[in-house]
């Protein structure tokens, strides 16, 4: 058995996936994708989320001089009813998804899929937790997205932040919703021996 890198390659910008990531005290650097998962056009969600993931971590994986380097690419989406919501394109948007969410359940979904430079998708994954939103008014919504949490998240809301005060019960992995699930990247990077070790 080969010995892992010393850090594995995160295809995200994302401050919520360093973050889990460095919690976790796996090792990593980042190297954002670039790539533009609104260019696909599965209308299933779950094929959607996993060819978002995998299109981020083929991209890395194409340009890294690392050879034998662990990638990590992942994507997050917000389902309400047949509705598949990402990121909001400007806080009009952000309050009509959060409107979406209020009284009702949804779910998170996010594909974890892990390779290696010079050998290509190794695995992919989908983690779903159910949410529960409870009541809000609008005033409340366009308050909210007015703090400036909603941007940058897909559904237009941050768990770990105020939109704490919207959530009532959640059903599965918390840090799912914030963006990566812990336990199911672990895993994953155990069994592939990404990591030799863990904690």
């Amino acid at each position: 058995m080969s010995a892992p890198p010393e850090s594995i390659i995160l295809a995200s910008a994302s401050p919520r996936r360093r973050e889990i990531l460095s919690r976790l005290g796996i090792p990593f650097e980042v190297q954002p994708s670039g790539a533009d998962e609104a260019s696909l056009s599965m209308e299933d969600h779950l094929e959607f989320v996993r060819a978002a993931a995998l299109v981020k971590l083929e991209t890395v994986m194409s340009s890294s001089a690392r050879r034998g380097a662990f990638v990590l690419g992942a994507d997050t989406i917000v389902c309400v009813g047949r509705e598949r919501l990402g990121k909001p394109v400007d806080e009009t948007d952000a309050v009509r998804m959060l409107e979406l969410l209020v009284g009702r359940a949804h779910l998170v979904r996010t594909a974890i899929a892990l390779g290696k430079v010079g050998e290509g998708p190794l695995d992919c994954r989908i983690v779903e937790t159910r949410v529960w939103f409870g009541p809000a008014t609008r005033e409340q919504l366009t308050r909210y997205v007015a703090a400036g949490e909603s941007l940058d998240k897909a559904g237009a809301y941050g768990v770990q932040g105020l939109a704490s005060g919207f959530v009532t019960r959640i059903e599965g992995s918390y840090s799912n919703v914030v963006g990566l699930p812990a336990a199911e990247v672990v895993a994953l990077l155990l069994e592939h021996d990404a990591l030799d070790r863990w904690p």
